[in-house]
């Protein structure tokens, strides 16, 4: 553990807490990609199975357990408590194209050649591209709401700083993990275009607006 862990850590918890209380307090999910925290969910879901099968610390189990029912909750939310506020029409993103080359990915570079390490590695690979049809779907509209922003915002800043816990770690302890850290570079880069935009923008108090696809 160290502070850049843990930072991206509260970051990403962050991240899901502002997402659910938008939708509670709004009693709606207009602007949210469900398909993307479908996505997000099956990360999880993937990711700590080993929540059976090995203990590494509270800390570690708690967070665990928490972004789990996080995710699940905010797909409860979506599509079932508020779907009559889902915009379905604009959640357009072809899951296919992302699901079927991460699957064959996940099979093909791994560490070890097991269930639950091909799971791992699918997570992996997946996170790294699961916030795609939530940034289609803000292209598509040509906007995004301010706690939509924010959510993003402290999403990517959990990536970043996962970055530099890899480069930490590398300098401290030696350790590498190049599945983790090329997955989280990737998706890192998805958000370097909305860092902008949320900087020039969304802190000067202006909405976050994209031009509207030909």
């Amino acid at each position: 553990m160290n502070l850049f862990r843990i930072l991206g850590d509260v970051s990403h918890l962050l991240a899901m807490i502002l997402l659910l209380v938008k939708i509670w307090r709004s009693k709606s999910c207009r602007g949210i990609s469900g398909k993307s925290q479908v996505l997000f969910a099956l990360v999880f879901t993937t990711r700590y199975l080993d929540l059976f099968t090995n203990f590494i610390s509270l800390y570690n189990t708690v967070m665990k357990v928490i972004f789990l029912l996080c995710s699940y909750v905010t797909v409860y939310m979506i599509y079932w408590k508020f779907y009559k506020s889902f915009d379905s029409e604009n959640d357009t993103f072809r899951l296919e194209f992302l699901l079927v080359p991460v699957t064959g990915l996940s099979f093909l570079e791994n560490y070890s050649f097991t269930p639950l390490e091909i799971l791992w590695t699918f997570s992996i690979y997946l996170e790294s591209v699961a916030i795609l049809p939530q940034l289609f779907m803000i292209s598509k509209t040509g906007e995004a709401e301010t706690i939509t922003t924010h959510y993003l915002f402290f999403l990517g800043l959990y990536r970043a700083l996962y970055l530099a816990n890899w480069i930490w770690r590398y300098h401290t302890e030696n350790f590498y993990d190049q599945i983790a850290v090329v997955s989280g570079v990737v998706q890192t880069i998805f958000y370097c275009d909305f860092f902008y935009l949320y900087v020039t923008k969304v802190l000067k108090g202006k909405k976050l607006s994209l031009p509207m696809p030909v």
